[in-house]
Order: structure tokens, then sequence, then C-alpha cells
């Protein structure tokens, strides 16, 4: 008889990493080690197969996050990996530890997420917070859940009456402020201090310059959008006059990006941007000063000031920008790279531009979500709130 034993655990972990491999300039890198822990041997097969059907990058990044996440809390909260399709108690008890109470908690300590189960998450860097979770979290986490299962050919309870109803009453209990993305906006002043920051001729001094005015120009790129950008997405236009009510005046260069697949955009789209005048200047002068012809435009740069091969993440971008805030004298906990987006809006904002024409460059898609990042003092620059004064 043909006994076969189980392989050990080290290596169905490295089978798993190795498998990860495979959508690897999707999935972060320095999280594969950890993810082949917690992934069951379907799970690095789900994502093979996304990465393979073509998902958007930033999807699969975010549902492999969102996995891993998942995995550890059932094995903390059931010490069983997660079943597929999850049963509506299951989804409903996900619900109940991420939004909870406050208040309540003080006087229970059942309420919420039990210790044991936070002190796991917390031990693996997978909870960084002490009270509930932000509705908008814990709704994402179980859409990426609802996908999966679906990816899976399964149908599951998301729709339940119980769960909706569940989590319309966490949410009310849980009630917390919104938190911007980044306290501060990064608006034109600022941008010309992190500019002056990084003003020098070193390799990174160049780089840093051309990162930060074409997110801010091309309408507050996402760090996503500014780490994928590809030399391929670039298109020379042909000058343009610097007074559009003097077409025969002085031209400045342009060029225009095509945007491709985005969080609010299709790859097959024709959504794009333009940057013209000193933008264009800076990426263009890091491009030849890279050598940069095809491929990732913004990379990498060694300790010897070699450039490499691949993208930066848009984790570094961020990084990138709070090293130069803070040589500017500014506080980096005040700013992040989502903070060149909401800039960009207020910025249109306090020079009186149209919201409809500052959305054709920012791409966003909703007037309601655009008009959310011009920040509350410069709503008191403006006329709306004086029809009466």
């Amino acid at each position: 008889m043909d006994l076969r034993l189980p392989k050990p655990a080290s290596d169905q972990k490295l089978r798993r990493a190795e498998a990860l491999d495979a959508p690897e300039s999707v999935l972060p890198f320095d999280r594969r080690d950890y993810l082949a822990e917690i992934l069951t041997d379907d799970d690095v097969e789900t994502l093979r197969h996304l990465a393979k059907e073509g998902i958007g990058e930033n999807s699969l990044r975010a549902l492999a996050s969102d996995l891993g996440y998942l995995e550890a809390w059932s094995l903390a909260a059931t010490g069983f990996s997660l079943p597929w399709p999850a049963p509506e108690a299951l989804l409903i008890k996900f619900v109940a530890h991420h939004l909870w109470d406050p208040a309540k908690r003080e006087t229970d300590v059942s309420h919420g997420m039990p210790e044991d189960v936070t002190a796991a998450l917390k031990s693996a860097k997978l909870l960084r917070v002490d009270g509930p979770h932000a509705p908008s979290t814990v709704r994402r986490r179980l859409s990426s859940w609802s996908t999966l299962t679906g990816w899976r050919g399964l149908k599951g309870n998301f729709s339940a009456p119980g769960l909706r109803s569940a989590i319309k009453l966490a949410v009310r209990a849980s009630a917390r402020p919104r938190v911007r993305k980044s306290k501060k906006a990064v608006t034109a002043d600022i941008l010309a201090a992190l500019l002056k920051a990084c003003a020098g001729d070193r390799f990174v001094d160049v780089r840093d310059r051309a990162i930060l005015i074409t997110a801010f120009a091309s309408g507050g790129r996402r760090r996503s959008e500014i780490a994928s950008l590809r030399f391929e997405q670039i298109v020379a236009e042909q000058p343009v006059p610097a007074d559009p009510k003097a077409p025969d005046g002085e031209k400045l260069p342009c060029l225009k990006i095509r945007l491709g697949r985005t969080k609010t955009t299709q790859a097959d789209g024709d959504a794009s941007v333009l940057l013209v005048g000193r933008p264009v200047l800076a990426l263009k002068g890091w491009l030849e000063r890279a050598g940069i012809t095809e491929g990732a435009v913004f990379r990498g740069i060694d300790r010897w000031g070699n450039l490499e091969k691949r993208a930066l993440t848009p984790q570094a971008v961020n990084l990138i920008l709070k090293r130069r805030v803070a040589e500017a004298g500014l506080d980096p906990a005040a700013f992040s790279a989502h903070g060149l987006r909401s800039g960009y809006l207020t910025e249109t904002a306090r020079r009186g531009i149209p919201l409809p024409e500052a959305m054709q460059q920012s791409q966003h898609r909703s007037v309601q979500q655009a008009s959310n990042y011009y920040n509350d003092a410069e709503r008191t620059l403006g006329r709306a709130a004086r029809l009466i004064v």
C-alpha cells in the first residue's frame, strides 16, 4: 500500500511563496513569505488566476492584502482558515469584531474584538488601531471577500438581510469622525517648498522634483498611478499658447499622459491628462538624465546612485514626499502623497477655476467626491456661504 505522508509545513510555505512569484510585480514582494504562511493553496491559486485574467494591479494588490487580513482574522477568531462560502454568522462576527461602540466597551470587555484576537493581529502587524475600524475599511474587506467568493464559483451571503442590518446598526454605534488621508493639502505654496528642498543636481533630486511636480500638475495623480507610470504612456504634443487668449503668443511645451486603467478608468479607455510648461521640463529632464526610453518612469536609486530596473512602489512615493516635507521644515505626519490630490483641487478652488474644469484634469467622476477634497478652510474664501451677509 502506497502511503504518502503530508509535506512539512515549511515545504508547503515555500511552494506557496514560489507560486506567489508569478504576480510578484503586483503583489507586495516584501510580504510574500507572510502571505505564503497565512494563505491556503486555494487562496494562492485564486490570486494567480486573477492575475492571469488581467485584473487591475491596484485591485489585485488590494485583494491580496484583504485576503491576508481575513485569513489571519479567521485563524485568530475561530482557529480555522476561512470557509468558502462563509456562513452569514461568520460575516456578522467579522462586523461585530470591527465595528463597535467604544462607550459600551468601557463597561463590557466582551464587546467588540476579543483581546486575544486583537493581540494576534497586532503581533502580525495587521492591526494598528485600538478602536473600531472605519466603516469604509470594513465594507471594502467585505467586498473583497465577496469578490473572491464569486471568483471561486460560489455564492456568498453578503446580501443577507441579517448582515445588512448588522452593518447598519454597527456603523451607527461606532460612529467616528472622517479622517482625511492627508491632514494637510499640498497646495502650490507647499509644493514650492518641497521643490526647493530637492533643488539640487543630484540624481535623486532630479527624480524627486519630477515625481512631485508631475503628480501635482497632472491633476493630483494617486501615488499608485505615479508608481506605475510607464514611458509608453507619455505622448509628445504640440506646444500650446502660454495665454489661451493670445494663441499666437508665447508657446509652452506640452505632454499628454495616457492614464490606462486607474481607480476610475478602464485600461481600454482613452482617458488622458496634460502637462504644460515647467512640469514638462522637469519630467523630460528626469527621463533624459536617467536614460529611460521604455518601461517604468520612476524607479528606485540605490545607495551608490545607480538606477534600479524595478518601478517605485506606491509606498516609496509616499515616503519620498514625507522626506521632502521634513527637509522643507514641515511636519511629515501632517502630509501624505494623497495631499497632492487634495492640494490640486484646493488650489483650483483658490484660483477660481470651475470644478468641472478641474475634474477634467483630476479625472474624478463624481462632483460630490471631488468637492469633498476642498479643505474646509478654503470654503471660507468662497461665495457659497456669503449669499446673505
